[in-house]
């Protein structure tokens, strides 16, 4: 039976431990960005800080659990990943990168495994976090690190990315949308999402200098 989402978060702890790693600064895109906020909630004390890159914090809706049923009949695996990671301007724009990618899904991965994987991020439940207010509960449940969000202006992610925004705690969140660029920052603009990951270490406290960290 492959795991839920919310049982691969759960599973995180245990890698920790296995590596003897007392906290840690997660990043995550997509899925691996719930899984780790996730992770994040259920375990505060085990998550410095993340970086979450095109986070998605909703359950689908209808319309959406609708679509992916109609696309399981007309689209291939690679189509439906494709469309999950790129706008659909860059689909039609930006054929090398986009092809590129078809590629390395093909090629490289598990058929079977990413479909399951993907099946079960599809069926994803919300997550319960809220924004602090003040003079407000003081124990609403949100998260607790420094988190860094960045999306892309031409990501099918903007609105959640957005509205994940808008439930966190201000104080302990940054967005970060990038303009002019695609659905992936870190490929089209890794400079200005290198430089925004320097100072976000440097705000945890994990280096003195910026200069004095290198991010290949």
């Amino acid at each position: 039976i492959y795991p839920t989402v919310d049982q691969l978060s759960e599973a995180l702890p245990a890698v920790l431990k296995n590596f003897g790693l007392r906290s840690v600064i997660g990043l995550g895109v997509g899925a691996g960005a719930y899984i780790l906020a996730r992770f994040a909630l259920n375990h505060p004390d085990l998550v410095d800080g993340l970086v979450l890159i095109n986070v998605n914090p909703n359950a689908e809706g209808l319309m959406d659990s609708v679509a992916n049923k109609i696309t399981d009949w007309t689209q291939t695996l690679p189509d439906k990943l494709i469309a999950h990671l790129f706008g659909q301007e860059e689909i039609q724009n930006n054929y090398d990168l986009v092809a590129t990618y078809r590629h390395y899904i093909t090629a490289t991965m598990n058929q079977s495994n990413v479909s399951q994987f993907f099946r079960s991020y599809n069926n994803r439940s919300t997550l319960d976090v809220q924004r602090p207010v003040s003079g407000g509960n003081i124990n609403v449940r949100t998260l607790k690190c420094s988190t860094l969000l960045v999306v892309g202006d031409n990501s099918p992610a903007v609105e959640a990315v957005v509205d994940c925004n808008s439930k966190l705690n201000p104080n302990k969140t940054t967005l970060l949308k990038m303009a002019d660029c695609g659905s992936l920052p870190q490929v089209d603009q890794p400079a200005k999402v290198t430089e925004a990951l320097k100072y976000f270490i440097q705000g945890l406290g994990y280096c003195e200098s910026v200069y004095n960290l290198k991010l290949l």
